[in-house]
This record gives C-alpha cells, sequence and structure tokens, in this order.
C-alpha cells in the first residue's frame, strides 16, 4: 500500500504544496534520478569523495544518466572499476515502476506508472508523422476540479518529484530505443521502423499537460526541465516543450523567467459564469486577470505564441457568439495568440457532450476569419482513455491486487 498521507488541501483552489525532494527508498540507497551535476557531486562528496573527485564523478555520472539512458553503474566505463561498486552500494538510477503499457490503435502509447512509494499516475506518448509529443504528469491527481475533466474527479495525492518527472522521459527513451547505442534497441518486434525521423528521434516533443497543474508543483517542474532542456543531458530545446496551466496567475511569469518554455493556457470559455462552473479556479484568477498575465509572460510573441485550450462542450461554450468574445479578448489584451479547439473527450458520468463537428467547424470558422489559427485537435488514444481530460490512474478502475498481479507477470515475462 502507498505510505504517502493525501495532501492537505484547504480549498478547491489553493493546494498546500507539500516539499518533497527525494523519496526515501527501503534500502537507503539514494535515487540520482532527476538530479543536476552539482546535487549529485554533492551527495558524493558527502559520502566520503574529496571534492575534486566528487566534481568529476558527478560530471561523468550525469552524462551516463541523461546523454546515455544508462542504469547500472557498472556499465560507466569511463569510471574506474573499484568505484563502482561503492556508488551502487550508496545510490541508483531509479526509473517509475511501469504497472501497465497500453497501445491505442491509431499508435498513442499510454503508461501507468507507480512510484516508489506506492502511488499511480499515467504518461502518454503520440506520435504522429513528423514529431513524437510526450505528455507529461506531474502531480498524482489533480486539485482543480475541473469539470469537463476526468482528471479532475481524482483527489490531489501529492507532487511528483523531479527525478519522477524526468524519470518519465526516460522511460519513454527506454521504450523507444532512442539512447545512443543503437536507436532501435528496445523496441517491440511489431514497431515500424519507418516511423522514425533521419536522426532515429521519435520523441520530439514534450507537454507538460498529462496529470496534475504544473505550475502547483513548479519547483519539481522546472528543476526536471532544466535537465531535459540541458545540453549535456537530454538537451531538448525549450521550443519544443509546452507548459500548461488552467491559470495559475502568481506562477504565471516566474515559469516564463525560470524555465522559459511555450505557455499553454486552458481558457475553455470567454464569459465568468461559463469559466466559474468549469474551471473552478476562475473564481479566484478571473479571465481578465489571466489575459493580462498571458500578455506579460516572457518571451512570447508572434515566433512564439500563447497557445490557447479550448474544450468544445455542446450548447456550454461553442456558440457564434463566444467565438466572437474569445476574439475580442484576445485582440483587446493584444495577445500573440492560437487557439486549439479540442473536441470534448468522453468518461463514463462526464456531464458534457462534445459539440457537433459542424459547430466546431463554425466556431474555427469565425475565429480564423479575424486572423486567428484556430486548428481543431484530432482525439488520439480514446479507445484506451489516453485522449485530452481523460487521464485518470487505473488504479481508480482497477483494484490494487489485480494491479499488484499484472506487476508481477509482468516481471516474471522479463525472467
Amino acid at each position: 500500500m502507498a505510505d504517502t498521507a493525501l495532501m492537505p488541501i484547504p480549498g478547491l483552489v489553493d493546494p498546500v504544496t507539500v516539499p518533497r525532494d527525494i523519496t526515501a527508498r527501503p534500502d537507503g540507497r539514494v535515487d540520482l534520478m532527476g538530479l543536476p551535476r552539482l546535487r549529485i557531486a554533492a551527495l558524493f562528496e558527502a559520502a566520503g569523495l574529496d571534492g575534486k573527485a566528487a566534481r568529476l564523478r558527478g560530471k561523468q555520472v550525469f552524462h551516463w544518466i541523461y546523454h546515455r539512458g544508462v542504469t547500472d553503474f557498472a556499465a560507466m566505463t569511463d569510471i574506474a572499476k573499484s568505484m563502482r561498486p561503492w556508488m551502487a552500494e550508496r545510490f541508483v538510477i531509479g526509473r517509475p515502476e511501469i504497472v501497465e503499457a497500453q497501445h491505442s490503435e491509431d499508435g498513442t502509447r499510454k503508461w501507468l506508472l507507480r512510484t516508489a512509494d506506492g502511488h499511480d499516475f499515467e504518461m502518454v506518448f503520440i506520435p504522429d508523422a513528423d514529431r513524437g509529443t510526450l505528455c507529461v504528469s506531474s502531480q498524482v491527481g489533480c486539485t482543480l476540479n475541473c469539470r469537463f475533466c476526468h482528471t479532475g474527479t481524482m483527489r490531489l495525492v501529492r507532487n511528483l518529484t523531479a527525478g519522477e518527472i524526468v524519470g518519465q522521459v526516460m522511460l519513454a527513451r527506454d521504450a523507444l530505443g532512442e539512447w545512443p547505442k543503437g536507436a532501435m534497441e528496445g523496441l517491440d518486434e511489431d514497431e515500424n521502423a519507418g516511423a522514425y525521423t533521419a536522426d532515429g528521434r521519435l520523441l520530439t516533443n514534450i507537454v507538460m499537460m498529462g496529470m496534475g497543474e504544473p505550475l502547483y508543483n513548479f519547483d519539481n517542474v522546472r528543476d526536471a526541465l532544466k535537465i531535459v532542456m540541458d545540453g549535456d543531458g537530454l538537451a531538448l530545446s525549450k521550443r519544443r516543450i509546452t507548459l500548461s496551466t488552467s491559470g495559475v496567475v502568481p506562477m504565471m511569469a516566474r515559469a516564463g523567467e525560470e524555465i522559459g518554455v511555450n505557455l499553454a493556457v486552458s481558457l475553455h470559455a470567454t464569459t465568468k459564469a461559463v469559466r466559474d462552473e468549469i474551471v473552478p479556479l476562475n473564481r479566484k484568477y478571473g479571465l481578465d486577470e489571466l489575459l493580462a498575465a498571458c500578455a506579460a509572460y516572457p518571451g512570447a510573441s508572434n515566433a512564439r505564441r500563447i497557445t490557447f485550450e479550448y474544450v468544445m462542450l455542446d450548447g456550454i461554450n461553442d456558440s457564434d457568439e463566444d467565438a466572437r468574445e474569445l476574439v475580442r479578448l484576445i485582440k483587446a489584451h493584444k495577445l500573440p495568440a492560437k487557439v486549439n479547439l479540442i473536441p470534448f473527450n468522453p468518461w463514463p458520468g462526464a456531464p458534457y457532450r462534445c459539440s457537433s463537428p459542424e459547430r466546431i467547424g463554425r466556431f474555427a470558422e469565425i475565429v480564423f476569419a479575424a486572423g486567428i489559427s484556430a486548428p481543431v485537435r484530432t482525439p488520439r488514444g480514446r479507445d484506451i482513455d489516453a485522449a485530452c481530460g481523460q487521464l485518470k490512474t487505473a488504479a481508480a478502475k482497477r483494484s490494487r491486487a489485480e494491479l499488484d498481479r499484472l506487476a508481477e507477470e509482468k516481471q516474471a515475462a522479463l525472467g
């Protein structure tokens, strides 16, 4: 059973985040996943190495972890053989546990993952012809209670650590065989090698749009993305990373200054009454305040537009008047923006229906005619509940015994 208590939440929109650095392991070893070079060096020095040796080993280990994808100290060939067992006794290079992996008929993949202290969360990989996008989670559960979102029906358990966030990217690269020493190594036999880009990379983009609100776990999200963007690490350009927020206004400027990735905002409505209903955070940070924070977002420009996500709900937010008001708001705040129109993805018990294709098309026409890009997102992974707004851990649908049995069968199959 999980041994972490639920995070204390004093209200719907003011979660008190519990500081969490590295999840303690029963064996006492320290997990290096998610740690920067200097932190690794500091741990080595605290464990007994002198300062110069600790810095050298920290640099080497950082390279092996994030550039080579190595999880075993014994494979670090430029480190003295006598030093490798010393490291293995004190440290570990972890990954979240894979409880279940699902493949959609459209190529989308979803993984149910488990933390070292027994909490479950999900990540999704969406392949396209010219890119592959990993949808990364930042929390176990969510506190925002957006009414159209299945994840919002979960209780917030805790923040994910930087290591658990980076670990999702590492796992995806493991599964896709995208580490040096053979770009195709580790792929399932039925994978289509032709889907790979010329440089052998399928995972090209990251979106912080999985479970949770990234700006309510700011420090860990920032630290994880810095490692993802580090040229000596995972080396993914900040222009290929998007952070999505429901509108945590006080943290938006810090996100732009300290992380600097693309910004997406879950807007979903053009009036206070409707947004108050479907995005309860609006009751604290209203539309005008949110859009002003978007206008002030560092780095926003016509070359780096802010993306407004807008889920299409039949009879709720999809009228011609809504489309015109959306245009007015964007222009009134002089925002360099595009709008992603998202057909509502249903889930059992959902209180809404998706707008008709004709209604979505008309809405898009009005926005586009005003000079604002308004593509309609093609739903992906619906058959495995991996589409936008559908993420909710299978832990809520299956018994713990069944999940443990699946994990044991997977381990047995691996030998």
